[in-house]
C-alpha cells in the first residue's frame, strides 16, 4: 500500500514472518509488511488504519475476528500456520524479545541460502526455519557444522540440512511442506 510503513516490516502485521519469505530474499523482492514500495495492498492493513492502526492485529480487542477463521488453512508463499503462535510468542516474551528471536532466524536463514542452497531449496530452508521452533533450528546448524566436511561439494552440503531439518521436524511431527489449497474441480 503507497505510503504504509511499518517500525518492523519482517513481523506482519497479521502475524507472518515476513523476513522468513522466500519472496522477501530474492534480489528486489517483497519488503515485507509495510516495508514501503513493492508492498501489496492488504485487507488487514485497511482493518488495522480503521482500527486506529495498531502494529499488530493481537493488539487489537477484536483479535481474533473473523479475517483469522480459515487464514492458517492455507499457505501463500509463506507458511501461515504459525501466525497464531508467532502472536503468542511476541506476547509472552514481549514484542522486543520476539524480534530479536525474528532477527535470529532470519541470520540462520541468510546462512542457509548461502552455504547450503543447491539453487532449489530456498522455499524448504524458508518452511524450516519458520515452523521449527529456534531452539531446534539452533539444534539443526549446530548438527550441520559437526558433520560437514571440506570436501563436501554444494549438494552434499544441502542435502545434509534437508536430512536434519527433516529429522528435527519429525521429531516435533511437523511436516515441512506448504498447505496447498486444493484446485477446485471444474
Amino acid at each position: 500500500m503507497k505510503n504504509y510503513h511499518r517500525q518492523h516490516p519482517c513481523f506482519a502485521l497479521c502475524g507472518l514472518n515476513c523476513g522468513l519469505c522466500p519472496i522477501h530474499h530474492m534480489k528486489n523482492g517483497c519488503p515485507g509488511c509495510g516495508g514501503g514500495e513493492g508492498h501489496q495492498k492488504c485487507a488487514i492493513v485497511t482493518c488495522s488504519l480503521q482500527h486506529g492502526g495498531m502494529e499488530y492485529c493481537f493488539q487489537c480487542e477484536q483479535y481474533p475476528c473473523d479475517k483469522y477463521r480459515n487464514f492458517a488453512d492455507y499457505d501463500s508463499f509463506l507458511t501461515h500456520q504459525t501466525q497464531k503462535r508467532e502472536f503468542e510468542r511476541a506476547r509472552k516474551i514481549g514484542l522486543e524479545a520476539y524480534l530479536d528471536e525474528l532477527r535470529e532466524k532470519m541470520r540462520i536463514l541468510e546462512q542457509l541460502l548461502a552455504q547450503y542452497n543447491d539453487g532449489r531449496r530456498k522455499s524448504f530452508f524458508c518452511l524450516a526455519v519458520n515452523l521449527l521452533p529456534l531452539r531446534d533450528t539452533r539444534a539443526v546448524m549446530k548438527q550441520i557444522q559437526e558433520q560437514e566436511t571440506d570436501a563436501m561439494e554444494i549438494k552434499e552440503k544441502s542435502a545434509l540440512a534437508v536430512r536434519l531439518f527433516n529429522a528435527a521436524a519429525a521429531e516435533r511431527g511437523v511436516l515441512l511442506k506448504l498447505k496447498k489449497k486444493p484446485k477446485e474441480k471444474k
